[in-house]
């Protein structure tokens, strides 16, 4: 019975979250292709035809911040960004949960809720304004790239919350089967 109750019961909170990252990661990668298909049309216009366009210049830098910013996300709770320690692979499951809460928790979201709380205004002064590039030919709409500072962060720090339910998750499962 009990392994029924199991099969049949929801997934932690942390999972979902995890889940709608990865989905929104993923569909935000696609930029990068985007990205590419700009910069191979940028070179052509300027090496074949010496016409080069500062709109897709500046649009080639708005697609690799928006990829790289959401990205920061998806490595969060993929594991996948880089880690500068030399001890934690020889950590156990459980040491490596309470070293990574605690620095989630007193270094990295401390630092992310500061960007978010500081790009906000950035953000909502460049909507407020209807900023645009300062040259003549370059894109409109300079609001909209600011405004993936704050989003992108608060997805990080959503990835961030969702990595730390893991790591008590771990921290508890780990305390009531006896382990390290």
């Amino acid at each position: 019975m009990s392994k029924v109750l199991c099969s049949t019961s929801t997934p932690p909170f942390y999972v979902q979250i995890e889940k709608i990252i990865t989905s929104a990661s993923k569909a935000l990668a696609w930029t990068n292709l985007a990205l590419v298909a700009v910069i191979i049309i940028q070179v052509i216009l300027r090496k074949v035809f010496s016409n080069g366009q500062i709109a897709l210049e500046e649009l080639q830098w708005h697609l690799y911040a928006t990829a790289v910013m959401f990205g920061t996300a998806y490595a969060q709770v993929t594991n996948l960004h880089v880690r500068v320690d030399i001890l934690f692979h020889k950590f156990s499951a459980r040491k490596k949960a309470l070293v990574d809460s605690l620095g989630l928790i007193f270094l990295a979201m401390p630092f992310v809720v500061v960007v978010i709380l500081h790009s906000y205004d950035f953000a909502y002064e460049a909507w407020r304004v209807n900023e645009s590039s300062s040259s003549p030919s370059g894109l409109p709409y300079r609001w909209l790239i600011k405004s993936v500072i704050p989003l992108s962060f608060a997805m990080l720090l959503l990835a961030m919350f969702s990595t730390l339910l893991k790591n008590i998750d771990t921290l508890f499962k780990g305390a009531r089967h006896g382990s390290e």
